[in-house]
């Protein structure tokens, strides 16, 4: 936390005042203000007398939100922040890609202070309407930032601090919007921001998971399309070309829809047909040429998560099921390989048919490639970076912090087969106590943040020993806490 915020501010008057005059300062704008000061002010907004402009009415607003896609996720945001910024005399902002306020909760004298400065719903708070500020700067540069005092082009937010972060589309990676906590210049804190980037983070997984739930719909409707290929290659996509099943075939994570189907080039020169479904379509692929270019491929597991994880080979995200995540994180454990016995054993126990991985064996090769999965035994050919392997090396061998940057959940968490359950149970516990080990409360915070640690009072207790009493994520775990006791 910064030890004097009001002596810093009258330090960024000074900066700001020698800049806007064009003569040396006592020091340099950090860079991302810099930046920010020469887009605002080549957009011609009023230093001295800039005011966000408002742009639409109640009735135009409430539709707006209804209709934009960070609708659903707004009770996470409101459970993440909505009480720190009581706590911490700030309000909570949520704006669109185009820096538009459409929602804003906080502690009532805390909305009133915001309605002074235009810190409202429907005014617009982008870099060009209104110069440099949290929401309008994280917008232009896709990052998320943090912005004091004067470092704000308008004077009338001087007396104000705000920290924001970017949520994108996680289908297309299209910017929806900024999600923004702001307040009085005395309750400044540098956390503020690891907590606004979180909860973006947050708020991008659950409209992820939301995406998973829809392609699944897709795939079950439009399967039967795929199929009647009889092996054959293709793929099924997304309305926007993402690739949701594959078979005999490796196709980049996106193909190019924008004329509605007809024939398509690959990136590698493959000659494709698109076949128009009710949602997405039926990509059929000449069955020559197969563009690997000989190469090793290289497999990425991230199983580690909350949500369902992703599989991607050479940077191409691969749809997959439970069983295939399964098989694979079995494989990536013996990379000596395992029969078809053995493999039974480990995911379904003592009543596992060979026969029945045999067959999910060969659904998983016509996916991935006889390169990526080969047999006698079952192994993986590829390069493969799993990050429950890497997890399993930096238990041994790494800091706790490099432990946590990896350990973001429990390993498939929806798995209940014998030996991905003892696994996930055993990786977490190591974890857990390399958290509670710890006096850095980053760490513990890492750990809290994932659903092994959310409601675990022991780690809870932990970090509010650690956490300072200025620290406003402390209030955040102390609720927490209050809830579930």
């Amino acid at each position: 936390m910064l030890r004097d915020p009001e002596s810093y501010a009258r330090l960024l008057e000074h900066v700001r005042a020698a800049v806007l005059a064009g003569l040396p300062g006592p020091r340099s704008p950090r860079s991302v203000v810099s930046a920010s000061w020469d887009r605002s002010l080549a957009a011609h907004v009023d230093p001295d007398e800039g005011e966000a402009p408002f742009v639409h009415d109640v009735d135009v607003l409430t539709a707006l939100r209804e209709a934009h896609p960070l609708a659903p996720v707004l009770p996470v945001l409101r459970q993440m922040l909505v009480s720190i910024a009581d706590d911490a005399e700030h309000v909570m902002i949520v704006t669109d890609a185009e820096g538009l306020i459409l929602w804003r909760e906080g502690a009532a004298n805390q909305l009133v202070r915001a309605d002074h400065v235009g810190l409202s719903e429907g005014t617009r708070w982008s870099e060009s309407a209104i110069g440099t500020n949290a929401m309008g700067t994280t917008l232009a540069t896709g990052e998320p930032v943090q912005i004091y005092s004067a470092e704000h082009l308008v004077r009338r937010y001087h007396t104000w601090t705000c920290a924001a972060a970017p949520v994108r589309d996680p289908e297309t990676g299209v910017l929806l919007g900024s999600i923004d906590v702001s307040g009085p210049l005395r309750t400044v804190h540098p956390a503020m921001l690891s907590l606004v980037t979180a909860t973006a983070q947050l708020a991008e997984g659950q409209l992820r998971a939301q995406l998973a739930v829809r392609d699944e719909r897709l795939r079950r409707v439009n399967m039967p399309h795929l199929e009647a290929l009889r092996g054959r290659p293709g793929a099924l996509l997304s309305a926007s070309g993402r690739v949701l099943a594959a078979q005999a075939c490796l196709l980049p994570a996106t193909v190019d829809v924008r004329r509605g189907g007809g024939t398509v080039a690959l990136p590698d020169g493959r000659i494709a047909t698109m076949e128009p479904l009710a949602e997405g379509y039926l990509l059929r692929l000449r069955a020559t040429g197969g563009g690997s270019g000989g190469h090793r491929p290289r497999l990425r597991l991230e199983y580690l998560a909350d949500g369902a994880g992703s599989t991607t080979v050479d940077g191409r995200d691969v749809p997959f099921t439970l069983r295939h995540a399964e098989i694979l994180t079995l494989l990536a454990l013996h990379p000596n390989g395992l029969s078809a016995e053995r493999l039974a054993l480990q995911l379904y126990g003592e009543s596992g048919n060979p026969v029945t991985v045999r067959a999910e064996i060969h659904r998983l090769r016509s996916q991935l490639g006889a390169s990526v999965v080969q047999t006698r035994p079952y192994r993986l050919a590829a390069e493969v970076d799993a990050d429950f392997v890497k997890a399993r090396s930096l238990l041994r061998s790494g800091s706790p912090s490099d432990v946590l940057q990896v350990f973001r959940g429990p390993l498939l968490p929806e798995s209940e087969a014998p030996a991905i359950r003892e696994e996930r149970e055993t990786l977490t516990a190591q974890v857990r106590q390399v958290a509670l080990n710890s006096t850095d409360p980053a760490v513990l915070w890492s750990f809290w943040e994932t659903s092994c640690g959310v409601d675990d009072f022991e780690i809870l207790d932990a970090l509010l020993t650690t956490l300072p009493p200025s620290d406003p994520r402390r209030a955040a775990v102390s609720a927490h806490r209050a809830r579930l006791a």
